[in-house]
């Protein structure tokens, strides 16, 4: 196939393309505005294979994504391409708005155009796909699991603009026929994320001996995935799923926010015998907590792993224990991404919103 991934500079975006590139014989356009958290490096291991492309478009500029599509021809589209920081959305929510349901909204009609012009084979196999998050659902108890039928009650203007776009790509599929596939995934975390989310900025501020923030009381619960795992569900869910549905994607590796930081402690104590900020967790410092933060996020993911075989091969101690390793590493990368883009200061505590 031919599939043409937006936000593919991004985080997630990047590492779907990597393993496509790596592990199949797909080909890739790649759709990216390079925002702060787009970098083209995260794909420099795969940009000179001639199966990929980057093509410099905004998912809200209508007229470019049709340009895009006529030229391109692609059999699929893997629809990354978003705001995805609670703080910075609120913050200022109206790029969130912006992006995450104009945008949607923009690339679903440039892709039903598309869809409509194939022949009948062709369109039989085309494919959109929407990767979301499992914040749409909000908060939930200590014991449930999200599950693919949780009713949406989103708490942030992140989540909120996130749960629109899902909903549009849903009537798209029944009013308009266009086949669609939706997943919805917890947290990830590994190489190459931008660092102003938790496990990024942790890592580099505990390199940096700065103070280690964590919210409220840290009792907040997560279920964390590995980026890489994250991407061989995406590549399942595209190739094999049923049209029209959803699956939610998860680590099965839930951890206290505080828990998670202390693990990242560990590990760099271990793995940096000559840090003068041993033992890390003396950098921990409780905050005020972010206003509307959601308690504890949890992913049941056996329809994927039933209907498509997938689960994940890394455990959150091996795949931390990766993450960590490839920060320290790669000390320069961060510290280019950290320098010319606004990363690391604290976010989200306005409120009123910019």
């Amino acid at each position: 196939m031919k599939i043409l991934v937006t936000g593919g500079a991004g985080f997630i975006g990047s590492a779907v393309i990597r393993h496509l590139i790596t592990n199949t014989e797909h080909s890739v356009v790649n759709v990216d505005c390079l925002t702060y958290a787009g970098n083209l490096s995260t794909l420099e291991p795969v940009a000179d294979d001639f199966r990929y492309s980057f093509e410099d478009v905004s998912v809200c500029d209508g007229a470019a994504l049709q340009d895009l599509f006529e030229r391109n021809q692609p059999d699929a589209v893997m629809h990354l391409a978003a705001e995805s920081h609670v703080d910075r959305s609120i913050d200022g929510p109206s790029t969130f708005i912006q992006t995450n349901i104009v945008g949607t909204f923009t690339l679903l009609e440039a892709a039903r155009r598309h869809w409509q012009s194939l022949a009948t084979d062709q369109k039989d196999h085309f494919r959109f796909h929407h990767v979301s998050t499992d914040e749409v659902y909000g908060s939930l108890g200590d014991n449930d699991l999200f599950t693919e039928e949780t009713p949406y009650d989103p708490s942030s203007p992140y989540s909120a603009s996130k749960a629109a776009s899902d909903h549009l790509v849903r009537a798209w599929h029944r009013t308009y026929g266009l086949p669609v596939v939706v997943t919805n995934c917890s947290n990830n975390y590994g190489p190459y994320q931008y660092p102003e989310k938790l496990i990024p900025l942790m890592i580099t501020s505990a390199l940096a001996g700065k103070p280690l923030p964590i919210y409220g009381t840290g009792q907040n619960v997560r279920d964390w995935l590995y980026v890489e795992d994250h991407a061989r569900a995406l590549m399942a869910v595209l190739e094999r799923g049923r049209m029209g549905e959803t699956y939610n994607i998860g680590g099965n590796s839930e951890r206290t926010n505080v828990d998670v930081v202390r693990a990242i402690c560990k590990l760099m104590d271990e793995l940096t015998d000559d840090s003068v900020y041993r033992p890390h967790d003396s950098l921990i410092q409780y905050v005020t907590d972010r206003p509307g933060h959601d308690h504890r996020y949890a992913i049941d993911a056996s329809k994927v792993r039933r209907e498509l075989q997938w689960s994940p091969l890394e455990t959150f101690e091996s795949g931390l224990k990766k993450t960590v390793q490839w920060y320290l590493d790669n000390e320069e990368w961060c510290h280019q991404a950290v320098a010319e883009r606004d990363a690391g200061q604290r976010l989200g505590l306005t409120t009123t919103a910019s």
